[in-house]
């Protein structure tokens, strides 16, 4: 591995962590909060450290993709320690395993929280909760390789790493142009979002502070309510745009360079759709009786499946006393999740799709044993190497999730809320059910318990590979230097 490399672009995360605390800082300045002297500090500490680690250059620009996934992994483990700091030495959270819970949840826009009492933050902090949800939703490599060409042209390594869904390519010839493309859509419509908000009467920060968290389909709210207490029109632009960001970035792409047929024919986002509808449709029939009205049912249907699937986490009631049907159509969307490419977590549409393209070939093939049948996901081959990653990352998915969800069972809660507690980190939603519902908090979890799910978030967010490759690379290296040792003896 290079790792002159990896410490350089390490240095500047670590430079920019600082910069990204500064609109924290304005915002303590607005409200005259002496918290932002905390998040003052801490910025330049990190602006001061990283500035001072970057001026040592790499020896070798050489960037593999094992030094890709390697990158991301530490780079998003860091950034999470780092965000996590002004929370505990402000004192708005006072463990310091809480702060690490709370900032990976907001990094991997998970959007579950420990705080009984979110209203109690400062709101510098409410800003800085909400801000670490709009820069992990589109990647926080992704926005440094939109500025700094970071190793030579080799930068789609770390993209493959941190962006969701079984394939990534670039739209554009160059990695940073594609980089500075995808943020340039993002912020548009992230910018739409919140001038709808303001147009329905939303109080700015609260106004600013949602659309950061819808677009990086998070969900950290600034009320204890959530959604909840907005009015029916404002309920309905945060889910058509929960929406719009669980669709691939890929279709908004075809989109401007005007190939609308391509963009509308998009197999995965006509499964998404297909799917929202669905599941929209079964809820809805089966909360009816819940409601006064039927626009009531179906907006607050509507609302929990888009916030699910996109795995958003925003709440607008207290769906955990609705029926068992609607609730197990809720979590069945939790696990598949938005489409490849989108800034929505889960399992993602397309994998379900490669997967049951596969099982009927193979079914075809045993009716058929000459038959040669040819796999096709949006327009394109499937190719064998990406029918390989899927499988890898279902069965890696798997056992991740099984592992968790023993270790969390040692607590001696209820298996509902241990399995949509594991469920709803890994697949980065939010709030589960039972303990661990739309009106509850992860808080009462041991300190252990916090970080495997801080692990399992980190772990859905990026999609399982880079930290498995992460700790094999790490095992590799301690077990090469005890041959080492044990050869020097």
């Amino acid at each position: 591995m290079n790792l002159s490399m990896i410490i350089y672009i390490l240095s500047w995360i670590g430079c920019f962590s600082g910069l990204f605390l500064l609109p924290s800082c304005v915002v303590a300045l607005i409200y005259r909060e002496p918290e932002g002297f905390v998040y003052l500090f801490a910025a330049i500490l990190y602006i001061g450290l990283g500035l001072l680690l970057t001026r040592r250059r790499p020896s070798s620009n050489r960037f593999t993709a094992l030094d890709g996934y390697v990158t991301v992994a530490l780079a998003w483990v860091l950034i999470s320690l780092l965000g996590a700091l002004p929370f505990y030495w402000c004192g708005d959270i006072s463990h310091p395993v809480d702060a690490i819970f709370e900032t990976v949840s907001g990094f991997t826009t998970t959007g579950s929280t420990i705080l009984p009492d979110i209203e109690a933050l400062s709101h510098c902090s409410l800003f800085w909760r909400s801000f670490t949800h709009w820069l992990g939703g589109m990647g926080i490599l992704v926005f440094i390789m939109a500025i700094l060409p970071l190793s030579s042209g080799k930068n789609i390594h770390m993209m493959r790493a941190e962006s969701t869904g079984p394939s990534v390519e670039k739209l554009v010839p160059k990695v940073r142009e594609t980089a500075a493309l995808l943020y340039l859509i993002y912020v548009v419509l992230t910018a739409a979002e919140f001038a709808l908000l303001l147009l329905g009467r939303m109080p700015l920060f609260e106004a600013i502070t949602a659309a950061f968290a819808t677009a990086g389909t998070g969900g950290f709210a600034v009320l204890n309510t959530s959604m909840a207490s907005y009015s029916p029109y404002l309920q309905y632009v945060i889910a058509v745009f929960m929406l719009l960001f669980g669709v691939s970035f890929n279709v908004y792409f075809l989109i401007l360079v005007r190939k609308f047929k391509s963009a509308f024919l998009y197999e995965e986002l006509r499964w998404y759709l297909l799917v929202i509808g669905v599941a929209t449709g079964l809820v809805v029939y089966d909360i009816r009786h819940l409601f006064p009205t039927f626009e009531e049912a179906f907006r607050q249907g509507f609302f929990q499946v888009v916030s699910v699937i996109t795995t958003t986490g925003y709440a607008s009631i207290d769906y955990d006393g609705w029926p068992v049907p609607a609730k197990s159509v809720l979590i069945l969307i939790m696990f598949i999740g938005a489409c490849a490419g989108s800034t929505g977590g889960g399992m993602k549409i397309s994998r379900f799709l490669v997967a049951g393209k596969y099982l009927r070939a193979e079914i075809s093939r045993f009716r058929h044993p000459r038959q040669v049948k040819t796999l096709w996901l949006n327009g394109s081959k499937v190719s064998d190497e990406l029918l390989r990653s899927v499988l890898v990352y279902l069965v890696a998915y798997l056992l991740i999730f099984v592992v968790s969800l023993m270790l969390l069972t040692l607590e001696g809660y209820d298996l509902v809320t241990n399995f949509t507690a594991v469920a709803t980190t890994y697949n980065n939603v939010g709030p589960g059910f039972n303990l661990v519902g739309p009106v509850c908090n992860f808080s009462f979890f041991s300190p252990l318990s916090k970080l495997l799910l801080a692990f399992d978030m980190l772990a859905g967010r990026l999609e399982v590979l880079p930290l498995v490759v992460l700790f094999s690379a790490g095992v590799d290296g301690i077990a090469g230097r005890l041959r080492q040792m044990k050869r020097e003896r």
